[in-house]
């Protein structure tokens, strides 16, 4: 069956789901289907989209809604007659909130199969046009068990919800000359122990608990450096936080163009401290490029991350338990590579770009399937 879905995603922000959007577009086109895009004019996602030979339809910032719910009626529209030349639209795809809106003014469900994409552990909101919007999609795909039990205990019905996990590409594994020329360019002593985090500077990501924990851990290994990559409103806030501390030398602050590999190649332990978290896609990348990881117990995490098999679980969220935690990796190498090792292997096996859009690409086919 060659599909035509049009997915739908009106974040401004290139994040974790425009990224997951993308790979999904990606091996969409790669497996001979036709997908399309509705995402806001002049985005990373957009530009992204673009230049993987995507075709994108885009609104304006200030009316994203009500700009993707016109593009999509006219897309319905135009399926009547696009059926018999095999282009017309055959399922909608909500990627976010916003864009779950723009399908639903649009009465996409009464056309085609509509899906929700949902990306975070919190329940639904209990407004009833809240609640309208998912009860009109087909299916909501949970990026985890626990996103799943966040949308069911909201109301809706267990047969409803489908969990999808996110999946990264998988790539080569670090070599040392790679490890070199990344610290090269970001000016990080080869001797140092390097550690770091990637995440929006937002409630819940736990960037002030890492800064402390480093202060911690600094004392015991003065050699380490810090690596931050992000940007959002409590970026100031953590900065002030690495000043008081007195470790705001041995951090750096990468703005969020900074390219991702080169991060993941400098690091030797990547830190994930997040509070709230659905699953984590930097988490999963992290992992995909054979490093150790040290994490909070929370949300989908424990999901990926098995502690002491592939990874390091903190059941406390404190900043002497992370750096404790931190500390122990560097002072046994062994351990931290055996975790980096079976890290990768956890990704490649159950968490691969592949995997998700494989998932993605039988969930479509059934839908499509169910409404002849």
């Amino acid at each position: 069956m060659n599909l035509r879905p049009l997915i739908v995603d009106l974040g401004r922000d290139y994040r974790g789901g425009q990224h997951q959007a993308l790979l999904l577009l990606q091996g969409l086109r790669s497996r001979g289907h036709a997908p399309e895009l509705i995402a806001v004019r002049e985005s990373e996602l957009v530009h992204r989209a673009k230049t993987a030979g995507v075709s994108v339809h885009t609104v304006a910032p200030g009316c994203r809604r009500v700009g993707a719910a016109l593009h999509i009626r006219r897309r319905l529209r135009e399926q009547h007659a696009g059926r018999s030349s095999g282009q017309g639209v055959d399922i909608v795809h909500a990627n976010e909130p916003h864009a779950l809106s723009a399908a639903w003014l649009a009465r996409a469900h009464r056309c085609v199969p509509l899906i929700a994409s949902r990306r975070v552990v919190f329940p639904l909101s209990a407004s009833a046009i809240s609640l309208a919007r998912y009860r009109a999609a087909a299916r909501v795909v949970a990026v985890s068990r626990c996103a799943a039990q966040g949308v069911i205990r909201s109301g809706l019905p267990a047969s409803c919800v489908d969990v999808i996990y996110d999946g990264v590409e998988m790539v080569p594994e670090i070599s040392f000359a790679a490890r070199d020329r990344a610290r090269g360019l970001l000016e990080i002593p080869r001797a140092s122990f390097c550690i770091g985090n990637i995440a929006a500077y937002v409630a819940g990501k736990g960037q002030d608990l890492l800064v402390r924990a480093f202060a911690e851990l600094r004392a015991r290994v003065p050699a380490s450096i810090l690596l931050l990559r992000g940007e959002g409103p409590e970026q100031a806030a953590i900065q002030e936080l690495a000043r008081q501390l007195q470790v705001i030398d041995a951090v750096k602050f990468l703005p969020p163009v900074a390219e991702i590999e080169t991060i993941f190649a400098a690091m030797d332990l990547f830190v994930f401290p997040a509070s709230a978290e659905a699953l984590g896609s930097v988490l999963l990348a992290a992992m995909a490029h054979g490093l150790p990881v040290v994490a909070s117990a929370c949300g989908g995490i424990p999901e990926v991350v098995e502690s002491e098999k592939n990874g390091l679980l903190l059941d406390r969220l404190d900043s002497k338990a992370l750096a404790d935690a931190v500390a122990g990796l560097y002072e046994n190498p062994e351990q931290a590579r055996r975790l980096g090792r079976a890290a990768r292997e956890t990704i490649a096996a159950r968490f691969s770009a592949d995997h998700m859009v494989e998932a993605t690409v039988q969930l479509y086919v059934d839908l499509i399937a169910a409404r002849m």
